[in-house]
């Protein structure tokens, strides 16, 4: 019997670190730091139409430090359960002139990014769905800023070098 309480005893410590290293990685991919499989056209030529893999941090959003140029991971207002990447365009109180029709310049509208909002749009405007088909972004939507590529391996480091 005391042997049986010694093995009980071992599996709970152990279980016991196992559920707190599983909670610390969730906290840490939620929170802090997580990676993203980015792929599609709306990026091109940023991102890789095969797919890159990106680092985000969950914390300058959280602390208000994004602007605009800022390349973020946002959840998609047209579908909840998709994460899109797109760049900061503007920001809230800036003014932004844009073009449903990225064929057509002249058929252009203006508007003001309200408060609690930025302006989002892909790299390659004429495939990507943003902010010009679903107008502001309301930041709580943001999940976090791209701060590093980590594959394709040539393509390797901080954003922006």
């Amino acid at each position: 019997m005391r042997q049986w309480r010694i093995i009980a005893k071992e599996a709970m410590t152990r279980a016991s670190i196992i559920g707190k290293f599983l909670c610390l990685l969730h906290v840490t991919d939620a929170y802090v730091l997580s990676s993203n499989h980015v792929l599609g056209p709306s990026m091109l030529p940023t991102l890789n139409i095969t797919g890159d893999v990106v680092l985000v941090e969950h914390l300058s959003h959280r602390l208000g430090k994004l602007g605009s140029g800022d390349l973020v991971l946002v959840r998609s207002p047209l579908d909840p359960k998709k994460t899109l990447t797109k760049r900061i365009v503007a920001m809230e109180g800036d003014k932004v002139t844009f073009s449903l029709d990225s064929t057509r310049s002249h058929n252009s509208r203006s508007l003001v990014v309200p408060k609690g909002h930025v302006w989002i749009q892909g790299d390659n405007l004429y495939v990507s769905r943003d902010s010009r088909h679903f107008g502001p972004l309301p930041y709580g939507l943001i999940e976090g800023k791209v701060f590093m590529r980590v594959w394709p391996p040539s393509s390797f480091g901080l954003w922006g070098e």
